[in-house]
């Protein structure tokens, strides 16, 4: 499937809202993540909506809320906008305690439109494959920089897991549970 202008549009946009920020293990450009889930997801078929929706997953969640909604819904439509807003799981500011936002989100994943399930599949194996490359470097002490801790960390990506594989079983999603046991292995 050729991408049009869109998908160049959707890029540049991404790059620019999430300019100044950076990973959470890596330091790495958040650019990186975006193009990482991106390319999965079109590895996996997404059509050129869900590819746009991809580059701005986090847009709404990390980078300006109802603001970012808005200018995600008149560059991009509707259907766009509907997808990056299934794969937020807050927009409020202050944010809602990590647990309940995850708790929601998982929920709510169960029951989510294919394209967001894709996203979100791709989305944890790429920060699930991050925790890992920081364990071998960092050990035990990466945990810190998750706010659910270890413990919570790990019931969140065994969670999104059994949220996903309840619409039935994919390759994105058995590549998941492969790399979230490895995690659980830690």
């Amino acid at each position: 499937m050729p991408l049009s202008p869109r998908f160049a549009e959707a890029l540049a946009f991404a790059a620019a809202l999430h300019a100044e920020q950076r990973r959470k293990l890596s330091g790495a450009p958040y650019v990186a993540h975006l193009l990482a889930v991106t390319a999965t997801v079109l590895e996996h078929g997404a059509d050129e909506d869900t590819a746009i929706a991809a580059l701005l997953h986090d847009a709404i969640e990390d980078q300006g809320g109802p603001a970012a909604r808005a200018e995600i819904l008149r560059r991009f439509g509707p259907a766009v906008t509907a997808i990056v807003d299934g794969c937020t799981d807050s927009d409020a500011q202050p944010k809602p305690p990590w647990r309940e936002r995850k708790e929601a989100y998982v929920a709510r994943l169960r029951s989510a439109p294919p394209s967001v399930r894709l996203i979100s599949a791709a989305d944890k194996l790429h920060n699930a494959r991050s925790i890992l490359t920081a364990y071998r470097a960092h050990g035990d002490s990466l945990w810190q920089h998750f706010r659910g801790g270890r413990a919570g960390t790990l019931w969140y990506y065994r969670a999104v897991v059994d949220a996903l594989k309840h619409s039935g079983p994919t390759p994105l999603v058995e590549e998941l549970e492969c790399t979230v046991k490895d995690l659980e292995r830690l």
